[in-house]
């Protein structure tokens, strides 16, 4: 998760990427909202995000507010 320069962004989300394919997620609720994966990754990332949704928002707060997010266990 990073912040991107520019028009700030209103919906909270964050990137995920497999071999060559990206796709945007929504943190609550959890929804891919752009991109494409295979529905096994998809799958996956949207459980590990409900794992993690907590620490998610979190480093959303922290984005917004200029500081660096905290780490977040990766999917294994």
């Amino acid at each position: 998760m990073y912040r991107e320069l520019g028009e700030p962004h209103h919906k909270a989300h964050f990137h995920a990427y497999y071999q060559e394919q990206m796709a945007v997620f929504t943190m609550d609720p959890i929804d891919m909202i752009a991109g494409s994966f295979p529905n096994p990754q998809r799958r996956l990332v949207e459980a590990w995000a409900e794992l993690h949704q907590t620490e998610l928002l979190k480093d959303w707060s922290l984005l917004l507010n200029g500081r660096k997010p905290d780490p977040i266990a990766p999917l294994r």
